[in-house]
């Protein structure tokens, strides 16, 4: 079985190649996206002053929603592929669909920070993890998490607690940084993607389907410690 994990020569061309060729910024991170770390990328919608650009007068979500008339950029996406995409939607969001590659487990920023470190100290697994303007912060785990949630806490014993630790599945949308999420200001990454979980295609008998090299942590290796700081974070 053969892979390849866009090469060092492809890497640079969208890190910095992309912007001599007058790339926009949003199109050289959705390019690092879609073909480094393979996800699908949605144009999503801007608020300014509580206002939605989707036009909808009644918009529950502001700027946090994607926009219905835009088209997905697949994971795989070239630059060449995301700018011309990009250009139809050039003051779109960045927002990361969930569910397909991770789940998120969203808690409190505080909380999150705390966490954070203490998992790091400990050498568990981690994925890549935001913090988001509204004061939370998404840890990335593998998919499942949503749906396995109310038992894994039923296990560890934290199903009866007053948590604030939700978790986003199916459906749901992430805002990516440094995109702005519902014009609070920008997203942000307090552990970033790294190419150890990067994108590879496989190449055996011609075939190019999208998988990872490493996938997020499954929910339950980082929930014991999540759910007791954000238990602790409400004492």
């Amino acid at each position: 079985m053969g892979f390849t994990i866009g090469s060092s020569r492809g890497i640079r061309d969208i890190r910095s190649g992309s912007r001599r060729r007058g790339r926009t910024a949003e199109c050289t991170v959705v390019a690092e996206y879609t073909g480094l770390w393979g996800w699908a990328v949605v144009p999503g919608a801007r608020a300014v002053s509580g206002v939605c650009s989707c036009g909808e007068a009644g918009c529950t979500a502001p700027g946090a929603h994607p926009l219905s008339y835009a088209q997905e950029i697949p994971a795989g996406a070239t630059l060449d592929e995301v700018t011309r995409a990009w250009s139809q939607v050039p003051e779109a969001t960045l927002l990361l669909p969930v569910g397909r590659t991770f789940d998120i487990l969203d808690v409190a920023a505080p909380a999150g920070r705390r966490a954070l470190v203490r998992l790091e100290r400990m050498g568990l697994p981690l994925g890549p993890v935001s913090a988001t303007p509204d004061g939370r912060c998404q840890f990335f785990v593998a998919p499942g998490a949503a749906r396995d949630l109310p038992e894994l806490l039923y296990r560890m014993g934290w199903d009866d607690a007053d948590l604030d630790l939700h978790c986003l599945g199916p459906g749901d949308y992430i805002t990516a940084a440094p995109s702005d999420r519902a014009g609070l200001g920008p997203v942000s990454w307090l552990r970033p993607p790294t190419l150890d979980m990067a994108y590879v295609t496989d190449t055996t008998d011609g075939g190019d389907a999208p998988s990872t090299s490493a996938a997020p942590p499954e929910a339950r290796l980082l929930l014991g410690t999540l759910a007791y700081i954000c238990h602790r974070s409400t004492m």
